[in-house]
């Protein structure tokens, strides 16, 4: 097991097209990060970086405090696992799966030793004589982790894993894979597109953005804090309602309503307004009042999303089963749930917990 440490990384191809642009990442011993964001964000491309390959244009990766910029890829101790499986169809699972220790001169008795270990460990015992289209989707998944596991690597590196299996299997397949990381300990850099996947697997998420690092922190801490409306609008299902407002002094407006603030605020001017759905409901008493003109719900079983607009901005509101719903309706929320954002994007610190609603409109445009 090993650190690994990502310092001022670039990728610059040819015309001075940046695919990735000045990363900084420290990834402890053990830790599981998981880097997530829109396709050609530069995810895939730092990660091949890491495993060697793809040439690092600017900085250093560091494995075990080791610089292995121009080390071989199988001379860094990593493992990777790929979205395609990458498994010989000519081979069984078991000669998969020790294919690497083999190459390796591994001791024979080794490496009988470690593919039982791997097998029994993602219960592929039953399948070790089988060719890889003998299997399904899923199995063929797990074939490949336990050709990385054999390798007793520094670290995993995943690129998108799981993309190529239906919903139900990802689901299964990405609670087996934090489990197994768990039991084994080792530092693990994970690549995916899906915000869902990313919350459940990672220690801490990286939310990359045109080669950029918008924000890293917990799966809980982005959601809860995200730093810009880009990481608002991404994490989370569904996505944060983002409002055009205005601050003069104590007075914040946010169509059709004002709220009065606790304190005059630091930022004065236009603002990005934001609050997750969860966090709009029936009203309640002491809270603003919001009118909200209903166009669809999605009934999702224990809750139901209500989307519809407010003048001529779409909000959407997660609602319980039994909230009584009409075309024209109220929603409150609390004011220290509002999340707020600069003419840059980024996160703003207002200080909110005491607003208070001092004007409504009761008109819906």
């Amino acid at each position: 097991m090993a650190s690994i440490d990502i310092n001022q990384v670039s990728k610059i191809y040819d015309g001075g097209v940046r695919a990735v642009s000045a990363v900084d990442i420290q990834i402890a011993d053990g830790e599981f990060i998981v880097l997530v964001g829109p396709s050609g964000c530069g995810k895939s491309t730092l990660l091949r970086m890491v495993a060697g390959l793809e040439s690092i244009s600017e900085g250093t990766v560091r494995i075990a405090e080791r610089v292995v910029n121009k080390v071989e890829p199988a001379d860094r101790d990593i493992a990777m696992v790929f979205q395609n499986y990458a498994l010989y169809p000519h081979m069984t699972v078991r000669q998969n799966m020790a294919y690497g220790l083999k190459n390796r001169k591994t001791p024979k008795a080794e490496i009988d030793a470690r593919v039982a270990e791997a097998a029994r460990m993602l219960e592929l015992e039953p399948y070790l004589e089988r060719k890889p289209r003998a299997l399904s989707g899923g199995q063929r998944q797990r074939v490949a982790m336990g050709r990385a596991i054999v390798r007793k690597p520094a670290a995993f590196l995943f690129d998108e894993p799981l993309s190529n299996l239906d919903a139900k299997l990802r689901v299964s397949m990405r609670g087996e894979i934090r489990k197994l990381q768990r039991r084994l300990g080792t530092t693990s850099l994970y690549v995916t597109h899906d915000q869902l996947e990313a919350m459940t697997l990672a220690d801490r998420l990286v939310v990359l953005n045109g080669g950029r690092i918008e924000q890293i922190g917990t799966p809980l801490e982005v959601y809860h804090r995200p730093a810009s409306t880009f990481v608002a609008s991404f994490i989370g299902s569904p996505a944060m309602n983002l409002l055009n407002g205005r601050i003069d002094g104590n007075l914040l407006s946010v169509w059709p309503i004002s709220l009065t603030l606790s304190a005059q605020a630091a930022h004065s001017g236009d603002v990005t307004v934001g609050i997750r759905a969860e966090d709009l409901g029936p009203v309640r008493d002491g809270m603003p009042r919001l009118p909200f003109r209903m166009d669809y719900v999605e009934e999702l079983g224990g809750s139901r999303l209500v989307h519809g607009r407010i003048g001529t901005q779409a909000l959407c509101a997660s609602l319980p089963v039994g909230a009584e719903l009409s075309e024209d309706m109220v929603l409150s929320f609390d004011p220290a749930r509002l999340h707020f954002f600069g003419a840059d994007g980024r996160r703003l610190e207002l200080g909110l917990s005491q607003a208070s609603a001092v004007s409504v409109s009761t008109t819906v445009a």
